[in-house]
């Protein structure tokens, strides 16, 4: 028996309970994981307001870090005693423990914190596909980046300014302009105020950008397309303020025959190779210092209802974890 966080109806943060969980034995390539650190991401929140639906009753999360417990039959490839680390398959990472399939977990190199790696690593593989596999981004390019003081934004900004890139970073609160500017922003713009996408055809000479990576959604998806040079790409892949309205294609080959994705972390690490390789990339910027990855908050697993309340209300700066 284990304490996990599950949910019988979808709702707000109030749906969430804190309760005793039979846990099965690992089933066929499955690991049980004991967590140590788990990370809280507002995909979190999708799932349990119902916008990405769930069987029920269900667990939440998906990203935790730990050490390795048990082996299900057929898997060789981890050891008892090993620390681990994942971020996506299962949901159910709102536990003291849980049973992951092996071909989701990556190993933690020394230097790499289980609480870094809880707080980091979808966040991180998150930034590691935007920045390097959907547009690589190259010295001397200018991007847009919103929500540059989130989680995602706190990794991808550094990692980007890292790469020789000039940042243009986004937030809705004057008192982020500060962490956003530390993440790596050169100019900080407001989304909530009217022509901030001018701001950026003024920052580039009025050329605009190659890439807007955009976690928002329905608020400046229209403005964000208005940012992009021609061919330029929108990477809506986030819903902060709510799911993009649908548009005419049409509105891309006005704008400059532009591209638009909405990609998923799912098609990017879809191998074991692939994800171990990503995280990797992820693990050395994290371990040269190029980016750092602040917990600014910390919650008892008990207490996951109010850090999902913080979440949305963006209270929050960095990372969030709980601690079981």
């Amino acid at each position: 028996m284990i304490k996990a966080i599950r949910f019988q109806k979808t709702g707000g943060p109030e749906v969430l309970d804190y309760q005793d969980y039979d846990l099965p034995p690992p089933a066929a390539g499955q690991v049980r994981v004991r967590h140590t650190a788990i990370g809280v991401n507002f995909i979190d929140t999708y799932y349990r307001s119902g916008l990405y639906p769930v069987p029920l009753p269900s667990g939440l999360g998906s990203e935790a870090a730990g050490v390795v417990e048990a082996l299900g039959p057929g898997v060789s490839s981890f050891q008892a005693g090993e620390r681990v680390g994942y971020c996506w398959g299962a949901i159910g990472a709102y536990a003291d423990a849980a049973n992951v399939a092996a071909d989701k977990l990556v190993k933690l190199p020394d230097g790499i914190s289980d609480e870094l790696a809880a707080a980091s690593l979808l966040k991180g593989l998150t930034a590691q596909y935007l920045l390097r596999q959907i547009h690589p981004v190259k010295a001397g390019e200018t991007i847009v980046f919103h929500s540059a003081a989130g989680g995602v934004g706190q990794i991808g900004c550094q990692w980007a300014a890292h790469l020789g890139a000039t940042v243009i970073g986004s937030t809705t609160s004057p008192n982020k302009v500060a962490q956003a500017r530390a993440n790596g922003c050169a100019h900080v713009l407001d989304t909530h105020e009217a022509g901030w996408e001018t701001k950026v055809r003024e920052i580039t000479g009025g050329k605009g950008v190659p890439v807007v990576y955009d976690s928002i959604g329905k608020d400046t998806f229209l403005a964000g397309l208005d940012c992009l040079s021609p061919r330029g790409i929108m990477v809506t892949y986030g819903n902060s303020s709510g799911p993009v309205a649908p548009f005419a294609p049409s509105i891309l080959a006005s704008k400059g025959s532009l591209f638009v994705t909405r990609p998923t972390l799912a098609h990017y690490v879809a191998t074991p190779e692939a994800m171990q390789q990503a995280a990797n990339d992820l693990f050395d910027v994290l371990l040269s210092g190029a980016v750092k990855v602040a917990v600014n908050q910390r919650f008892a697993l008990k207490d996951a209802a109010r850090a999902q309340e913080d979440l949305a209300a963006r209270k929050t700066v960095g990372a969030t974890v709980l601690i079981p």
